[in-house]
């Protein structure tokens, strides 16, 4: 049976001291470090991720940000078998949520990147993945799912306000294209405030 995330159950912000949302499928990974001392989590960074590029459901997604992929079962894999990376969360595409890293560790998802003219933004970013792609629209589940997320990690993380939520294209442009055109900004936005937009 799948595990769907309840954020709600942690108080106010569904989320714990360590910084686990209640209720999300921990799948831990070995892909982080301590934040650097004294800086706040201010940004939210929207990703889309599939292996293979295009197929969704698997194992894959997990076996990359837990170090297990193995380069042998599909030739995209044998170039990014050895690289070290993860994400806060993953939400499937049927909303399910996972999380990787705790939310107060470094999640190694950002790579080279810069927002408002500060760089390394994994030192002060959650990175959230959606199984998807660039030119494949999202789903219903994934756009509520990352709605709900995105309330309760600003209620426990104020200084994530709309301004600061970007995508990896908007921090690493000209190197990364997501979450890429499918992605429906407006729908989204309206959903973290709480409305709703007829489909």
């Amino acid at each position: 049976m799948t595990e769907y995330a309840n954020p709600a159950r942690a108080g106010t912000s569904g989320i714990d001291a360590e910084g686990w949302l209640q209720g999300a499928r921990r799948h831990p990974s070995p892909n982080h470090d301590a934040r650097p001392p004294g800086i706040p989590i201010d940004l939210l960074v929207i990703h889309n991720i599939s292996l293979p590029p295009g197929e969704f459901a698997g194992h894959w997604i997990d076996d990359l940000f837990l170090n297990r992929l193995d380069p042998s079962a599909h030739p995209y894999f044998a170039a990014i078998a050895e690289i070290r990376v993860s994400a806060h969360l993953l939400i499937r595409r049927d909303g399910a949520l996972i999380q990787y890293v705790p939310c107060e560790r470094r999640a190694w998802h950002a790579g080279v990147s810069c927002f408002q003219e500060r760089e390394r933004c994994n030192d002060y970013s959650i990175g959230v993945e959606l199984e998807g792609s660039d030119g494949i629209a999202f789903t219903e589940a994934q756009y509520r799912m990352l709605a709900t997320c995105t309330r309760h990690l600003q209620a426990r993380y104020p200084a994530i306000t709309p301004a600061r939520i970007a995508g990896h294209s908007d921090i690493a442009p000209g190197r990364k294209t997501d979450p890429g055109p499918a992605f429906d900004w407006r729908r989204y936005r309206a959903l973290i405030s709480g409305a709703d937009l007829d489909d």
